[in-house]
C-alpha cells in the first residue's frame, strides 16, 4: 500500500495489548512483561475480558472501554477473533496493529476477513504470525523476544521471527543497537517495501538491514529500496540461493539466468548490498554502524605483527581490495619514529613490542598520506605490550578526530586478551573485527555500498536516445509464427527481428532441400570463399546437438551433400522433429574477435531479465555472465559489461585492440528495447554475437514468444521496473505565450526545485504541503523526484524557451495510488509568478487523463477551505467537495473517473 497510518510505529505514545494475560508462559504474559519492563514511557492498555488488573496495570475488559484510541495495538487473541478485534479497534480510531496470532490464512478465510475489516478505514496490519515490533529509542519492546535490543542507529526488517531473536542476541554481545525492529510475519498488508519507505525518512535510522525470504512485489520493492538507498545503506540477506531443482530451459539464457542470479540483479538495481549469510549481515551491521561511503578504498595497514599484516593483505586481495602505496614523505616520517627494523613499506610493521605511543605515531603518519583512504590497525597479543592500552590510544585518536576523518578498522587478534580491547574500540566508535578475513570483508562491503551509490546517483537520460526498431516488421513476424502455432521463431525470422532493431546479421538465404541448397550456394560463393549451413527446425532447440551446423564449406556440391547428411541424421536421431529448411550464409571471420551472448529470460516472479556475457558453444561451462533488469540505458548497460570477465577483454589486451564499447552497449539496449516493446517475447538468445573493433555480427539468434500475447501492446507490463512514460510528454502554450513541456518527472529535476521554491510564495507552498517550509531536505527531494512510475507519478511543467532539459520548473502535479490501484491521492503546485495563466488547469487535466488511462477509479485530495483558486478549478473538473471531519480547516476533494 503506502506508509499511510504507519508513522505511529516509529515512536508510539500509547499501546493496547489485546490478549494480555497473567498466565506464565503465555504470549500475552511475555509481551506485557516486555512492554512494561524496558522503560517505555507511553501509556499501556492491557485488554482481557477476565481481568481488571494484570501486574499492577489497569486492564480493560473490552476494546470499547479504552480511554483513547492507542497509537498502536498488539493483537494476541485466537485466530477466529482477529477480524472482529481489527474492526473494533478501527471503530475506536486506532489505525495500526501488530498481529502476533498465527493461523490466519487463505484456506480458512480468516486472512481475507481481517483485511476486509481493515480496508474501510485504511487500518494497517503488520503480520499476522509475527514476533512483534520494537522501538528501542523509546523503550518499547512489543514482542515475545527473549531480551530487549539496545538503542542504536540500525533498523532491522525481517520476514523471519527466528532471525530477529538471533540478531538481537548477537547484537547485545557486540554493543550494536537498533533504532527499530519489525518482524513482518506473513505480510498480509504491510510488507517490506512499506517499511523501507517509512524508515528511509526516519532520522533515528542510519542504515536498514533486511532478511528476505521472498520479494512478492518486485516493482514496489525496487522503488522503495532505490529511494532509501540514496539516503542510507540498505543491506540484505536473501535465503534460497540454491534451488532444489531447475526446469529445462529452451535457451542458454534460461539455463544461466537462474532465479538467484535474478535476485542479485533486483537487489543491485535497487541499490541494496547483498550479503551471503547471517554472519555477513552481522559483519555488515558492524561496518555500516560506523562508516559512510567513501570514494576509494586504498588501505594502509599498521600492525605489530608482520605475519598478521601479510595475512591481511592476502585476505584483502581475495576480496578485490587495494593496498595503498605509501609516499616517500610518509616513509621518511615513519623512519623518524619507528625502530630501524620496521618493514619500510605497507603493511607498516611497528614490531611486537610496540607501546601505545608507537601506535599513535604510526597511525597518525599513515593517515596523513594522501594515497591512503582507510586504515586497518592490527594487534597481536604479546607479553611485551598491552593490547588494551593500544586500543585505548587508537580510541582517543578517533574520538579527538586525529585520523583525518578516514575510516579506521580495528583487528585485535586472539580471544581472551583481545576481548577487552575490542570493547574499548567499539565504545569509541571504531569498527572492530576478530580476524583479518572479517576486516577485509568489511572493507569490501563498504566498497560495494559505495559502488551502488555511484550507480544510483548517475542519472541516465531516459527517453531521449532510446533505441527504436521497426515495430511493424517485428509484429508481422510474430503474428505469422503465432498463426502457425509456433512459439519458437526460425533463425532467419529471429535475425530479421534483430536486424529491425539495429543488430547486424550476416546475409543468409533459406533452402528447402539439397538441390535448392546447391543453387543458393552457387549464388553466394562468387562473393564469399566459404559458407555455413544451419538446420532450421521448430522442434530442435540446440542445432549442434544433432549435427545441425556445418562450417567452412567451399563448394556448392559440399553444401548439397551437407544438407542431405543433416536431413538423414535428424530423421534418424529425432524422427519426430520437423525440418523447416536450411539456412545458408557466408562464413564470417572478424580478426581479433570475441564471442558474446546477449539474451533475455522471463522470470516467473520478477519478469523479463537481460543477460550479457561470454558466448559461444561453451557458454554454460564458462558461466561468465551478468543479469540486469530492463529497461536498460547506457549507464546500466556499461555496468552489465563491467560485471563480467570478458568485459575486461573487450577493453583490449596484449596487442588485441579494444572493442567499441558504445557499439556493445547499443546491442544490449536494442535487446532491452525489443523486450519493452513486445510483451509476447519470453526468451532471447543472440549467441554468438561476434564483436571486433567497431564491428558486430549476430551469427546465431533465437526468439521464443508467448503466442497468446502477440497482440498485446507495449510497454511490457511485466517489467519489474516500469519504463519512463515517454508517451505522456507534450508541449503547451500558456495564454501569455509562454511555451511549456509537460512530462513525467525525472531524478535530475531535483536540481530545479531550489529556484522553483524561491519563486513560489510561502502561502502557495503551505496550500500544497499543508505546512510552511522554505526549503526541502535532500531526503525530501529524493522522495519527490525519484519515482517508480507505477504506484506514484508526477508531471512537471518545464519552461521551454531554452529546451526542455535546460528550462526552469514551473509547476508539478502528482499522484500516489493505493495498494489496490483503485484510488490515488493528488497534489498540485504552480510557481507564483506563473499563476493566473491556466498552467494549473493544464497540469491537472494531464494528470486526470493519465489516471484514467492507468485504470484508476477515483482521485482525491485535500486543500485549505480558503484556497479559493484550487477549489474553483476542481469544481470545473467535476470534483465533489466536503468539509473534513478530522480537520475543519480542510476541504476533501473527490473525483470519480
Amino acid at each position: 500500500m503506502t506508509i499511510r497510518n504507519l508513522d505511529p510505529i516509529l515512536a508510539p505514545r500509547s499501546i493496547a495489548l489485546i490478549g494480555a494475560s497473567p498466565k506464565e508462559g503465555s504470549v500475552g504474559r511475555i509481551v506485557l512483561r516486555n512492554v512494561a519492563s524496558n522503560g517505555f514511557k507511553g501509556r499501556v492498555y492491557p485488554v482481557n475480558p477476565k481481568h481488571d488488573v494484570i501486574d499492577g496495570i489497569k486492564c480493560y475488559r473490552d476494546i470499547k472501554d479504552l480511554p483513547e484510541a492507542p497509537d498502536i495495538a498488539v493483537i494476541m487473541t485466537p485466530p477466529k477473533t482477529v477480524p472482529r478485534v481489527v474492526k473494533q479497534l478501527a471503530k475506536l480510531g486506532n489505525r495500526t496493529a501488530v498481529v502476533l496470532t498465527a493461523g490466519l490464512n487463505d484456506s480458512n478465510g480468516l486472512r481475507q476477513k481481517m483485511l476486509d475489516a481493515a480496508k474501510p478505514s485504511l487500518f494497517r496490519v503488520i503480520g499476522p504470525n509475527t514476533v512483534g515490533m520494537m522501538a528501542p529509542h523509546v523503550g518499547l519492546n512489543a514482542s515475545f523476544t527473549h531480551m530487549a535490543p539496545m538503542p542504536g542507529r540500525l533498523a532491522l526488517l525481517s520476514q523471519s521471527g527466528a532471525i530477529v531473536t538471533a540478531l538481537i542476541d548477537w547484537a547485545a554481545d557486540r554493543d550494536v543497537g537498533f533504532s527499530h525492529i519489525v518482524s513482518l510475519g506473513d505480510m498480509a498488508d504491510v510488507d517490506m517495501a512499506d517499511c523501507i519507505d517509512l524508515l528511509a525518512m526516519d532520522r533515528q535510522t542510519k542504515a536498514i538491514l533486511l532478511y528476505l525470504e521472498s520479494i512478492p512485489n518486485p516493482r514496489k520493492f525496487i522503488s522503495a529500496a532505490r529511494a532509501a538507498s540514496r539516503l542510507k545503506p540498505v543491506l540484505a540477506v536473501k535465503s534460497g540461493r540454491h534451488e532444489a531443482a531447475a526446469k529445462a530451459a529452451a535457451t542458454h539464457t534460461g539455463a544461466l539466468a537462474g532465479s538467484d542470479t535474478v535476485v542479485d540483479a533486483i537487489l543491485r538495481r535497487a541499490g541494496v548490498v547483498r550479503v551471503k549469510d547471517l554472519d555477513d549481515l552481522f559483519l555488515a551491521a558492524e561496518t555500516i554502524e560506523h562508516f559512510s561511503s567513501i570514494p576509494d578504498m586504498r588501505v594502509g595497514i599498521v600492525t605489530n605483527g608482520g605475519g598478521a599484516g601479510v595475512l591481511a593483505v592476502d585476505q584483502m586481495m581475495d576480496y578485490g581490495g587495494d593496498l595503498a602505496e605509501l609516499g616517500p614523505e610518509t616513509i621518511e616520517a615513519l623512519n623518524a619514529v619507528l625502530p630501524p627494523t620496521w618493514s619500510k613499506s605497507n603493511p607498516v610493521d611497528i614490531i611486537g613490542d610496540a607501546p601505545p605511543q608507537r601506535y599513535r605515531d604510526a597511525v597518525s603518519i599513515v593517515a596523513k598520506d594522501p594515497g591512503v583512504d582507510a586504515i586497518l590497525v592490527m594487534s597481536c597479543p604479546t607479553a611485551l605490550a598491552s593490547p588494551i592500552e593500544a586500543a585505548q590510544e587508537i580510541s582517543k585518536m578517533v574520538e579527538k578526530g586525529m585520523i583525518n576523518r578516514k575510516p579506521v578498522f580495528g583487528c585485535w587478534l586472539g580471544e581472551h586478551s583481545a576481548k577487552g580491547a575490542r570493547h574499548v574500540l567499539r565504545k569509541a566508535g571504531v569498527a572492530s573485527f576478530d580476524t583479518p578475513a572479517q576486516a577485509a570483508e568489511a572493507m569490501s562491503l563498504l566498497e560495494s555500498w559505495t559502488q551502488s551509490q555511484r550507480l544510483l546517483t548517475r542519472v541516465p537520460a531516459f527517453g531521449r536516445d532510446e533505441p527504436t526498431g521497426d515495430k511493424d516488421i517485428v509484429a508481422g513476424i510474430f503474428e505469422k509464427a503465432a498463426a502457425e502455432g509456433r512459439s519458437i521463431l526460425t533463425e532467419s525470422e529471429a535475425k530479421r527481428v534483430f536486424s529491425a532493431y539495429g543488430v547486424p546479421t550476416p546475409p543468409s538465404l533459406v533452402a528447402g532441400d539439397a538441390e535448392e541448397a546447391r543453387m543458393v550456394a552457387e549464388e553466394l560463393l562468387p562473393g564469399h570463399s566459404r559458407l555455413v549451413v544451419k538446420l532450421l527446425s521448430r522442434d530442435v532447440t540446440h542445432k549442434t546437438d544433432v549435427g545441425g551446423v556445418a562450417l567452412g564449406l567451399k563448394s556448392a556440391d559440399a553444401v548439397a551433400r551437407t544438407v542431405q547428411d543433416m536431413t538423414d541424421k535428424v530423421t534418424k536421431a529425432r524422427p519426430e522433429a520437423r525440418i523447416d529448411g536450411f539456412m545458408i550464409q557466408p562464413m564470417v571471420s572478424l580478426p581479433d574477435s570475441n564471442e558474446l551472448i546477449i539474451g533475455m529470460k522471463h522470470d516467473a516472479t520478477f519478469g523479463p531479465v537481460i543477460l550479457f556475457g561470454a558466448g559461444g558453444t561453451a557458454v554454460e561451462i564458462l558461466k561468465d555472465t551478468a543479469i540486469a533488469l530492463p529497461p536498460i540505458d547506457d549507464v546500466l548497460a556499461g555496468d552489465l559489461i563491467d560485471q563480467t570477465r570478458i568485459g575486461r577483454l573487450l577493453a583490449g589486451y596484449r596487442g588485441h585492440p579494444p572493442v567499441d564499447r558504445a557499439m556493445v552497449i547499443r546491442m544490449i539496449r536494442a535487446v532491452s528495447s525489443l523486450v519493452v516493446d513486445f510483451p509476447c517475447v519470453s526468451g532471447i538468445d543472440i549467441n554468438p554475437l561476434l564483436v571486433s573493433g567497431e564491428h558486430a555480427l549476430a551469427l546465431d539468434a533465437r526468439i521464443v514468444i508467448d503466442t497468446d500475447r502477440v497482440d498485446e501492446p507495449g510497454p511490457n507490463p511485466d517489467l519489474a521496473m516500469r519504463p519512463y512514460p515517454n508517451d505522456w510528454t507534450k508541449r503547451i502554450t500558456l495564454d501569455n505565450g509562454t511555451k511549456m513541456v509537460l512530462r513525467a518527472i525525472r531524478p535530475e529535476d531535483a536540481a530545479l526545485y531550489p529556484t522553483f521554491l524561491d519563486k513560489t510564495s510561502t502561502e502557495d507552498i503551505r496550500n500544497r504541503l499543508l505546512t510552511s517550509v522554505s526549503r526541502l531536505t535532500d531526503a525530501e527531494l529524493v522522495r519527490l523526484t525519484q519515482l517508480d512510475y507505477s504506484r506514484s507519478m508526477a508531471f512537471v511543467a518545464i519552461i521551454d524557451d531554452e529546451g526542455e532539459s535546460k528550462g526552469e520548473l514551473a509547476g508539478v502535479s502528482r499522484l500516489m495510488a493505493d495498494a489496490d490501484h483503485e484510488r490515488a491521492e493528488f497534489g498540485l503546485i504552480v510557481r507564483g509568478d506563473l499563476q493566473g495563466h491556466r498552467l494549473g488547469w493544464a497540469l491537472l487535466e494531464h494528470l486526470i487523463s493519465y489516471a484514467k488511462a492507468d485504470g484508476l477509479a477515483f482521485i482525491d485530495g485535500v486543500t485549505f477551505k480558503e484556497n479559493a483558486r484550487m477549489r474553483q478549478m476542481c469544481t470545473e473538473f467535476g470534483f465533489t467537495q466536503k468539509m473534513s471531519k478530522d480537520a475543519p480547516e480542510l476541504v476533501e476533494l473527490l473525483l470519480k473517473l
